[in-house]
């Protein structure tokens, strides 16, 4: 077996170069200037857009025009777009009046006010940035997985609303970016994400094609016609397998394309290459090598495989669940050494908590980046497909209170290893009881801040995700992380769920739990005794003796007392009534963001920032009520 890899891997380095240019091809046709040679600045022009009027086309809708040698514009009706780059389908422009030292995060609906026409039309390549809408239906949450970049060419950060062109629930082909104006859309940004990739490039890509009705003799002879997507009755040519150009009988005609001497070389001078005998190789190991690699693997498998008869066989495990593993784990997997060397052997001394959600762990990676390890044992494999489930849902929701998920390890039996963001101020817990090596610990209006985000970010995830999802035991410890600016992070949800710990009554689970976190929040302790001993005190109306001393209840000006005041009320109210129901997190988080969005103190930084969390939400109109016209939603159902 050994023997047969190294003939591969020989036949593979003696051919290296080849092998790399077929991929590529395979990723992206090959884009070479137009018979003219046209160029401008950085930009090679190719077929069918040209500079010359003389130079070969198939339309004059495809003339640019160069200014001062260095900008590329094209022109449609009366308005200029600035190029920005080319690809086999289409040309990407910026929105007009854009220029290379303007920078301008959202234009107006109507800014971009050309939808297509027999030649040009907006490809549904597009993602799309909205800005201020009212209905948060059109917005998805899979499109903000992307990385795209600010106006400056920053990596930007989450999108209030992002809509993919090719998702068509709520833009179709011909319309144009004013379509959104019925969502109550107030500004749009535009992005270009290849095939592929999730790298996106900032501005408008068009759709170009050629009207059926004029292709007759358009395409070369071995090149084939397509249909376009987005340009109603428009066609374009492609050349057939193997060969590169652009396809057209009036360009430059599809040909054959090699490595020859180390360079790049097209047409004729493949037809001479010394190479031959090389190029036989290549093809030899590109059939045999998957066959190679796979009985490798095989062959190895056998050798590790340990012989349990009773015990788990997690070769088979990641046979049955390999599409959900790597569906749910989209970002990363981890190995188990990885982890286990991150948190020193998961030591007590890393353990941050223990509890039913599992334990966490935190670590740091081999290239100093800091996580939280979530540690679930399963029962088994039926246990495992469920934990991935879960992870792929939670993976999926992109949310500024939400802690990102990293990535995941299955290893060691039916223990699976969540690996989450750990922010740079730690958990709550070491803040509240100034265990962060502080010299202050958190004031009130953090507190504030604090608990209305977490309160937020809970019911955003039982209202507006489906299926909702719970926490099932929120603690300061672990659960909670605080990034440099004191946003909260949260983690460690409930990955395992018991029969009895399954039903409506869940989200009741998760006000109480969040009744007891406002009781520590408001102490500074989370004694045992704590909720015994703050309700009798809240009751004799003695709430200042529960207070954190580092709060200084009794220096703090009069409306502030008030606040904490109003938010023993409300954990009052979540530990007595949160669990049969009378009070939902939607209620809860209502009052908090008043109560934060109103504080003298607050800031208009964090104010926004307080809108920012519901600005991708229907929530944020809920919350936004008066007391008497909130609806708390229904819940369907547990995870």
């Amino acid at each position: 077996m050994l023997p047969l890899l190294l003939v591969w891997f020989t036949l593979v380095s003696l051919n290296q170069p080849a092998i790399c240019l077929e991929h590529r091809q395979q990723l992206q046709p090959v884009l070479l200037p137009n018979g003219c040679d046209d160029k401008c600045g950085r930009l090679h022009i190719p077929f069918p857009f040209h500079l010359n009027t003389s130079c070969a086309s198939v339309s004059n809708a495809f003339h640019l025009s160069c200014l001062n040698s260095t900008t590329l514009y094209l022109h449609i009706g009366i308005q200029s777009y600035r190029v920005l780059d080319f690809f086999s389908d289409g040309i990407l422009v910026d929105f007009p009046g854009t220029g290379s030292s303007t920078c301008r995060q959202y234009n107006g609906l109507n800014s971009f006010n050309f939808a297509g026409n027999d030649y040009l039309g907006i490809s549904d390549d597009n993602v799309i940035g909205l800005y201020d809408c009212e209905d948060s239906s059109l917005c998805k949450a899979d499109c903000e997985t992307n990385e795209l970049p600010d106006c400056d060419g920053n990596r930007g950060g989450a999108l209030a609303c992002c809509y993919p062109l090719s998702d068509h629930s709520n833009w179709h082909s011909g319309d144009g970016f004013s379509s959104f104006a019925k969502f109550g859309c107030r500004g749009v940004s535009s992005w270009i994400v290849p095939r592929g990739t999730n790298s996106g490039k900032r501005g408008i890509k068009l759709e170009w094609a050629i009207p059926r009705n004029k292709s007759q003799g358009l395409c070369a002879s071995n090149a084939v016609m397509v249909s376009a997507t987005t340009v109603e009755a428009g066609v374009r040519c492609s050349c057939q397998d193997g060969l590169v150009g652009d396809g057209f009988a009036n360009g430059l005609g599809c040909f054959k394309s090699c490595i020859k001497e180390g360079q790049e070389a097209y047409g004729g001078e493949c037809d001479n290459s010394p190479k031959r005998t090389q190029k036989k190789l290549v093809i030899v190991a590109g059939v045999l090598a998957p066959v190679f690699i796979l009985a490798s693997l095989l062959f190895l498998c056998i050798l590790k495989r340990p012989v349990k008869s009773s015990a788990f066989d997690i070769d088979q495990a990641r046979y049955h669940s390999t599409i959900s593993f790597r569906k749910a784990c989209r970002t990363r997997l981890f190995s188990y050494r990885e982890l286990d060397e991150a948190t020193r052997g998961f030591d007590d001394g890393q353990k941050l908590v223990d509890g039913t959600n599992g334990t966490i762990h935190a670590g740091v990676l081999g290239d100093g980046s800091h996580i939280a390890v979530q540690k679930v044992q399963c029962e088994n494999e039926r246990d495992l497909i469920h934990v991935l489930s879960r992870i792929e849902l939670l993976s999926a929701v992109l949310h500024r209170n939400l802690a990102r998920l990293l990535g995941c390890c299955i290893e060691s039996g039916y223990t699976l290893m969540v690996g989450y963001e750990y922010p740079a101020n730690g958990t709550l817990e070491e803040h509240l009881h100034n265990n962060s090596g502080q010299e202050f610990g958190l004031d009130w209006y953090k507190r504030l801040s604090i608990a209305a985000e977490t309160a937020s970010i809970l019911a955003y995830l039982q209202c507006e995700i489906s299926p909702p999802i719970f926490h099932h035991g929120l603690k300061s410890s672990g659960y909670i992380f605080l990034d440099v600016d004191f946003s909260v992070k949260v983690a460690g949800f409930a990955l395992l769920c018991s029969s009895s710990t399954t039903g409506p009554h869940v989200q009741k689970n998760d006000v109480y739990d969040f009744g007891l976190l406002l009781l520590e929040i408001i102490s500074g302790s989370k004694h045992s005794d704590m909720p015994s001993l703050a309700l009798q005190k809240i009751k004799s109306g003695k709430l200042e003796e529960i207070v954190d001393p580092s709060l200084y209840y009794h220096e703090q000006p009069i409306f502030r007392r008030e606040q904490i005041e109003i938010v023993a009320d409300i954990a009052t109210r979540c530990l007595l009534f949160g669990g049969d129901g009378k009070i939902g997190m939607v209620d809860v988080a209502k009052e908090l963001f008043h109560l934060a969005k109103e504080s003298t103190d607050a800031g208009s930084k964090k104010g926004s920032a307080l809108e920012e969390t519901f600005s991708n939400s229907s929530l944020l109109q809920m919350i936004s009520m008066s007391p008497d016209s909130v609806h708390v939603p229904r819940i369907a159902g547990p995870v």
